[in-house]
């Protein structure tokens, strides 16, 4: 190979690499480590939080729990990453009128994730903090009446 070829080869792997590494990282990829199933342990039993990879930009969520061989289901969450935005899109049984509610990333790292809609009268905020492989506690919270207000949901992997 002469050394007009050898430039014009490293040129052109050096133009490849460099657009590779100037795509922005999808937020969605730094919540990967919510795939799979999460227990609450409660007083009255326990609830489990399911997350599923759809596609390269959606992930589904499923709040539930067991009565029996019955499975009671609470929620179902959409994360969907849109037009450079992150959505948590949870439709909840009897609330809302079954319609799902938007909530906007705000604040995103390798471990945690914040959402809010300030507009929603109960939570404003959902997050979620990974404490590490095998836990992480998920909270809700914002103002009612009048009140601030935190509820925190401790989650263990489950097997």
């Amino acid at each position: 190979m002469n050394t007009r070829h050898f430039r014009l080869y490293s040129f052109s792997g050096l133009l490849l690499f460099l657009l590779w590494s100037l795509q922005p990282e999808r937020q969605i990829e730094k919540t990967a480590w919510l795939i799979g199933t999460w227990e609450n342990k409660t007083p009255r039993g326990s609830v489990f939080e399911n997350w599923t990879k759809l596609s390269d930009n959606e992930m589904f969520g499923r709040s539930y729990a067991l009565n029996g061989p019955d499975t009671i289901f609470f929620e179902e969450i959409e994360m969907i990453e849109d037009n450079d935005s992150l959505f948590y899109i949870p439709t909840i049984k009897n609330q809302n009128d079954g319609l799902p509610i938007q909530f906007v990333l705000t604040s995103i790292t390798d471990s945690s994730m914040v959402f809010e809609h300030p507009y929603h009268e109960f939570p404003q905020m959902i997050s979620y903090v990974r404490i590490n492989k095998d836990s992480l506690e998920a909270s809700i919270s914002g103002i009612s009446n009048g009140e601030e207000r935190r509820i925190v949901f401790p989650m263990k992997r489950y097997q």
